[in-house]
């Protein structure tokens, strides 16, 4: 336990200082600290109503899938169309993107490639349809096409840059030498 306690200090004290906020919030009957506890609960609530489902979903698919064929289609080797695999895959998923984390974790246990991991994380921050959806309701199809033709090569020379900098699957960087 002292060995956890000294490992965690700071994230403790963090903890402490933000459940002393809450209470000094209540007593002072400060508005904004009252806000703040909200938002939290209300994440809070969506967050935990959600994880149960997501690790269901996950341990289905990693049990399910195969590691071959998720080396084949969008590992080392896969390509260009590794690439599109990956694109799709996070344009029809939906969900907050801490929900993307533990996807990206099973796709790099069964052998994905670094670069589609990264470009897998990109596509979903920008382009899942439901976002596209209201993107283009509320700022125009026109916006939407630019902004994803603009991100778009964006991840993927992120995803390639990452690859060349991490050398292998425990995404150690390699040496400088």
């Amino acid at each position: 336990m002292k060995d956890y306690i000294k490992k965690h200090r700071v994230d403790i004290i963090i903890f402490i200082l933000f459940l002393a906020f809450i209470v000094i919030s209540n007593v002072l009957n400060f508005n904004e600290g009252k806000k703040i506890i909200n938002n939290f609960k209300d994440s809070f609530i969506e967050m935990i109503s959600l994880i149960p489902f997501m690790f269901i979903l996950i341990g289905l698919f990693d049990v399910w899938v195969p590691k071959e064929k998720i080396e084949k289609h969008i590992g080392k080797s896969s390509g260009f169309l590794g690439i599109l695999w990956v694109i799709l895959l996070a344009m029809l998923q939906v969900g907050p993107l801490y929900g993307a984390f533990p996807v990206c974790y099973i796709l790099w246990k069964k052998g994905s490639s670094i670069k589609n991991i990264f470009i897998y994380l990109g596509a979903f921050s920008t382009m899942k349809i439901p976002m596209l959806a209201f993107e283009i309701g509320f700022l125009g199809l026109k916006f939407t096409i630019l902004r994803t033709i603009i991100t778009l090569p964006i991840f993927i020379i992120i995803g390639y840059l990452m690859e060349s900098i991490f050398d292998n699957k425990d995404f150690e960087v390699k040496s400088l030498k």
